[in-house]
C-alpha cells in the first residue's frame, strides 16, 4: 500500500488532487470511505458529450485525459471504472459488477446498464459506487444483508433475492425502497461495451434526450436536467434557473459544475 506519497505514481498523485484528497493511503475502510466522498465533491457525474455525438472511450487512458486532465466528468461506466483503477493503483482489491436500476423505471426487469464496484477493506466487503446522478450512497455500503447505514439524514441496506442477487434500498418515508441489484459475478472490461454502446445510441435511452448533470457539494447538491439547473442549499426551496442561451449554460456549466467545454 503506498502510504508514502512521494511514492505514488504522478498519475494517481494527479488523480488524488483532482478529487482534493489530502488524507492516508493506508487502505483502510476509512480512506476508502473518503475516497469516495472527495470524488463525488469534486467529480460531476455529466452526458455532454453523448448528447454531442462524441463517442465515449473506457480505456483507462482515454479516461485519465478526460477525467483527471480536461476535469470532465462522465457517467457509470467511466465513472466506476476510473475509480476502480485509482483504487486498485491504491491496493483495494476491486471487483467490477453490473447492476439494474430499478427506481424511477417503467420496464420490467430493467435492463442491466450500471456499473458498480465491490471493494474490500480490512477484511470486509463493500459495495462503492461514484457514477449515480440520483441521490445513492456517497459512503461505502458494507454488503450485510439487512444492515441499516445511516449517512447523515439518508439511510440504506442491503436485501437479498433469489433471482437479482443484491438489493441496494434506500428509507424513504418511512418504507424501504429499491434502488438497483447486481449479483457478484466479475465483469471484464469488454463486458460494458455493449451496455454503453445502448446507452449512446439507443432511440429510447435517457442519455440521448436531455443534458443529465449532478454533483455533491458542501451545501447540498446541484443538478441539471434539460435547460434546467437546480441548486440545493440546506433545507429550503432549491435555487431554480434556465439557461436561455448557449453561453449561459457553459458559463452555469462551469460555475456549478466545474465543466469547461
Amino acid at each position: 500500500m503506498p502510504n508514502d506519497r512521494t511514492r505514488v505514481k504522478p498519475e494517481v498523485a494527479a488523480y488524488l488532487e483532482r478529487i482534493g484528497y489530502e488524507g492516508p493511503l493506508d487502505g483502510s475502510a476509512a480512506a476508502l470511505a473518503d475516497l469516495q466522498e472527495c470524488h463525488l465533491h469534486t467529480v460531476p457525474y455529466e452526458n455532454l458529450d453523448i448528447m454531442n455525438g462524441i463517442p465515449l472511450s473506457l480505456q483507462i487512458d482515454s479516461l485519465k485525459d478526460k477525467i483527471i486532465h480536461r476535469r470532465r466528468g462522465g457517467y457509470c461506466f467511466e465513472l466506476n471504472a476510473l475509480f476502480g483503477w485509482l483504487l486498485r493503483e491504491l491496493g483495494y482489491p476491486v471487483t467490477d459488477l453490473v447492476a439494474r436500476f430499478w427506481r424511477d423505471v417503467d420496464t420490467l426487469p430493467p435492463k442491466r446498464r450500471h456499473h458498480v464496484l465491490k471493494v474490500e477493506a480490512e477484511g470486509r466487503t463493500y459495495l462503492v459506487d461514484v457514477g449515480v446522478g440520483g441521490i445513492v450512497p456517497r459512503r461505502p455500503i458494507e454488503l450485510i444483508e439487512k444492515l441499516e447505514q445511516a449517512q447523515g439524514e439518508e439511510v440504506y441496506r442491503m436485501e437479498r433475492d433469489r433471482e437479482f442477487g443484491w438489493f441496494l434500498c434506500e428509507l424513504k418515508r418511512g418504507e424501504w425502497s429499491r434502488i438497483y441489484s447486481f449479483t457478484e459475478e466479475p465483469q471484464l472490461a469488454g463486458d460494458y461495451e455493449f451496455a454503453t454502446f445502448w446507452c449512446e445510441n439507443a432511440p429510447d435511452s435517457v442519455f440521448r434526450k436531455a443534458p443529465i448533470l449532478a454533483i455533491r457539494t458542501k451545501e447540498g447538491r446541484n443538478t441539471v436536467s434539460g435547460e434546467e439547473f437546480r441548486i440545493f442549499a440546506g433545507e429550503g426551496a432549491p435555487v431554480v434557473f434556465n439557461a436561455a442561451t448557449k453561453t449561459e449554460f457553459d458559463a452555469a456549466l462551469e460555475k456549478y459544475f466545474g465543466i469547461k467545454l
